[in-house]
């Protein structure tokens, strides 16, 4: 069982679902039916309860009595951006083998029991943390507890499965050559995020893999896994209580600990168009052009939510869409987005259009990007992607496991215990000016990073 990267460079939409790992088959259709028959959260039901253990683990609990199912989910505060400069894919390495081994449980056992239950049990990272999480039904609560400790507490990090995930990881990289997305979205990253950890995948590269150690790797857990540098979220058929009482028991003997100073060179401001044309015999050219955004926590997340949507995150109501796609005839599809991260991420572009058309479609692209600089988005605009977003938002809290984890990235980002009530509201008051204001101070068609992959003879991109 290995992790799953949530991207190139991990979690940038601020709403991810966890995929299953592990599970029977009969659990599993259990636990689908019971929550397809529950429907919907309301957010103004949604009250989390925070406290903060001994040992400094901070601890959400979420009392969801209605359906018999508990999602945990750990969260810890280091991604790939801690890793070293020269041994990118540490995190995700180290994250992979956690359910590898423990002292007490090989990786086979673990595997056994949470199938044996009809559970799920996964490891992500991202660029900015790493979540490892457990759903069990209510009457398994003490086993999804003691794997999640074992797992957290007490990895064993055999050589042998070293070895074998390192190969599985190095088997995703080379069939990642032969995707043009990511070909174009890794060369993006390096551009724009030049001297900055945000440039490199999360799975790191088939060079800095080879230079992984075991050591590296105990190192990483010992200075990362601290339970002061954690979030550990609790969503389910429990209740506070018997959450503390189990907190006590299961990660009473986790030791804190002082975790790696965090500090980083900006990237380096874009001065004019930066073009990275990369050849390969296709029919298309897959195009990313973007440049720095806005890290998540900023006040003006949600204005530029709602600028996103009007122009290129809101599918066929958006502006990109709708020239690009419906009016000439570009592209099947084309969107924009900014990522959500601890750490400004980036505002891009991407679409695969045909080779002869690349500088069109460029061209349009820039279009669009200055134009909603430079006059306000109508009313009728303002207010469908208002309406969507906030619409939309009770989709993102339907089960428990995405409940645990938006609101393990809410107390990640800060952005506090009211944000299920207050999200609404944020939309809300945005207004055309403020669509603008963001979109000149966070768009910038003048400066921006450019890449093309396809075939370059035909695209002659314009420099």
């Amino acid at each position: 069982m290995t992790s799953q990267p949530m991207s190139l460079k991990g979690s940038h939409n601020p709403h991810p679902t966890i995929p299953l790992k592990g599970g029977s088959p009969a659990g599993l259709l259990l636990v689908t039916l019971v929550l397809l028959a529950a429907g919907p959260t309301d957010a103004a039901d949604i009250s989390p309860i925070r406290f903060v253990a001994p040992n400094g683990l901070t601890v959400l609990v979420l009392e969801q009595p209605a359906l018999p199912i508990l999602q945990l989910q750990a969260l810890v505060k280091a991604g790939s951006a801690q890793d070293p400069p020269n041994k990118a894919g540490l995190a995700n390495l180290t994250a992979s083998l956690l359910d590898e081994g423990t002292k007490t449980r090989t990786s086979e056992q673990i595997a056994d029991h949470i199938d044996f239950v009809g559970g799920n049990l996964n490891t992500r990272v991202s660029a900015d943390f790493t979540t490892i999480s457990i759903k069990v039904l209510k009457k398994d609560t003490a086993l999804g507890f003691e794997l999640l400790s074992d797992i957290l507490l007490h990895p064993s990090f055999p050589k042998k499965e070293i070895r074998r995930v390192r190969n599985q990881i190095l088997g995703e990289i080379q069939s990642e050559e032969d995707e043009p997305g990511l070909i174009a979205a890794k060369a993006f990253d390096r551009l724009v995020f030049a001297k900055h950890p945000y440039r490199w995948p999360v799975n790191g590269t088939k060079e800095s893999l080879a230079k992984i150690s075991r050591s590296d790797i105990l190192n990483f857990f010992s200075k990362e896994y601290l339970p002061n540098h954690s979030i550990l979220t609790v969503a389910g058929d429990i209740t506070l209580e018997q959450v503390k009482a189990r907190v006590a028991k299961h990660f009473g003997d986790w030791k804190r600990g002082t975790a790696s100073p965090r500090k980083y060179r900006k990237p380096a401001p874009i001065r004019k168009p930066v073009f990275r044309l990369i050849d390969k015999d296709l029919t298309q050219s897959t195009i990313v052009l973007g440049h720095l955004g806005m890290k998540r926590a900023h006040p003006d997340y949600y204005a530029v939510s709602v600028m996103n949507y009007i122009l290129g995150s809101g599918g066929f109501s958006s502006r990109l869409m709708d020239s690009i796609r419906d009016k000439q005839g570009l592209a099947y599809s084309v969107y924009s987005s900014f990522e959500a991260t601890l750490m400004p991420g980036a505002f891009k572009v991407s679409l695969q259009t045909r080779s002869k058309v690349t500088n069109r479609a460029i061209e349009s692209v820039l279009a669009e990007i200055k134009a909603i600089r430079d006059q306000e988005v109508s009313d009728q605009e303002l207010a469908d992607a208002k309406a969507y977003l906030m619409g939309s938002f009770p989709l993102r809290l339907d089960t428990i496991a995405k409940l645990a984890q938006v609101l393990s990235l809410v107390e990640f980002y800060g952005l506090g215990l009211g944000y299920f009530t207050d999200y609404p509201k944020w939309i809300e008051q945005v207004t055309t000016q403020d669509v603008l204001r963001v979109a000149q101070k966070y768009l910038d068609p003048e400066r921006y990073v450019l890449v093309v992959v396809g075939n370059q003879a035909k695209a002659k991109v314009k420099r």
